[in-house]
């Protein structure tokens, strides 16, 4: 006997209950967002099978429904900008017991800013932004995505809903939002070149696509986030995220987002010398990450160098008579390390596929495990 389950929105409420942890009309919104899904679907399953759908279903209310999170702030004298972010994020329905601002030792009144409105203010371990992700890492036992943004009023806070409904509704583990539409006078010419210049490198080293991977505004999984071992220095921190999510076969995504002028262009921290060590820190993570790119590019310099000079050895040694034995014993040694290298590379290249596989079952597997439990618990 076949059935058909949840051909309306309306059926899908009447057999499922909602949520029972409603925090604020964002969780409204992004359990009114599951049930909309659903609204089509039109499964036509055996009868036995029917409480087993419908606890699926179920769960993938749940999942969007009632996903935590917490809006992290890092932030360093930012007194003239730091009010009008927290407000502008509050504005979004986003209640204060979510928002933390995580302060680096500020001494011009921001600390002052911050309790004025009542938002949970952290004083961060150590110095520099990494300390600050770090500390926001260590505080977000029991949730889901961590939403982070820079508090210099750059990144508008209206996009925090648009990142949590675009991770939790895909499963994405980090969700960046790449700066497309930028104020003028916001970025100079060298700072925008600087930002291509180094996201090129990234998609180079790691083998991605991303338009801006070092944009200060995204929501990450708060259990991926710990796995880091926060090796960066400084503003290398987003990078370092990135590095370590892809080449863990974690799934990533970007969203189109604005770009403002800063409140105050003289608290401005990101100089040219921190693209220096911004790109220091990618070779590092690709090496450590992914080193099938540098063997690869050094077994083909080898050969680049060795082939020609044991062609021109040989030619000398065939037409003219002369025997060039130190040349041709470099040429032989370059070539040899060069196609073992390449093999060494293709090798490295199927062992991380491999990894990214078995890590991609393990999490899979206990997905499926913790969904299980779920189910049994509503069952």
């Amino acid at each position: 006997m076949y059935v058909s389950v949840a051909r309306s929105a309306e059926a899908i409420e009447r057999v499922i209950p909602k949520p029972l942890y409603v925090e604020s009309s964002i969780d409204q919104h992004h359990t009114a967002l599951c049930i909309n899904r659903l609204k089509f679907l039109n499964y036509s399953i055996h009868y036995s099978s029917i409480r087993a759908a419908l606890s699926l279903i179920r769960v993938e209310i749940l999942r969007c429904g009632d996903v935590s999170y917490l809006v992290v702030v890092p932030t360093l004298n930012e007194v003239r900008a730091i009010g009008l972010v927290i407000d502008e994020i509050l504005s979004q329905g986003i209640p204060r017991s979510r928002v933390i601002v995580v302060d680096g030792g500020s001494a011009d009144g921001t600390r002052e800013a911050v309790v004025s409105r009542g938002v949970r203010l952290v004083d961060q371990d150590g110095v520099g932004k990494v300390s600050a992700i770090k500390t926001a890492a260590r505080l977000a036992d029991g949730v889901d995505y961590i939403v982070f943004l820079d508090g210099d009023y750059t990144y508008p806070a209206n996009y925090i809903p648009k990142l949590v409904e675009v991770a939790c509704s895909k499963g994405y583990d980090l969700v960046i939002g790449a700066r497309k539409s930028i104020e003028p006078g916001a970025q100079s010419p060298l700072y925008r070149f600087g930002n291509r210049f180094l996201t090129t490198v990234f998609n180079l080293l790691f083998g991605t696509r991303l338009s801006d991977v070092l944009s200060g505004m995204y929501i990450v999984r708060a259990d991926v986030l710990k796995e880091l071992d926060f090796e960066s220095k400084g503003f290398g921190i987003e990078s370092e995220i990135v590095s370590h999510i892809v080449s863990q076969g974690h799934k990533v995504h970007e969203i189109p987002i604005e770009y403002r002028k800063r409140v105050d262009e003289k608290g401005k921290k990101l100089k040219i010398f921190h693209g220096t060590r911004i790109l220091l820190d990618m070779i590092r993570m690709a090496w450590r990450y992914n080193p099938t790119f540098f063997i690869f590019t050094l077994g083909s310099l080898a050969l680049v160098a060795g082939l020609p000079l044991g062609l021109y050895v040989a030619y000398h040694y065939l037409f003219t008579g002369i025997k060039y034995y130190v040349k041709g014993l470099i040429a032989i040694i370059l070539t040899l390390a060069g196609f073992q290298s390449l093999l060494l590379a293709i090798l490295s290249l199927y062992m991380k596929r491999m990894e990214i596989r078995i890590l991609r079952e393990l999490r899979k597997t206990r997905g499926n495990h913790t969904s299980n439990l779920i189910i049994s618990s509503n069952t």
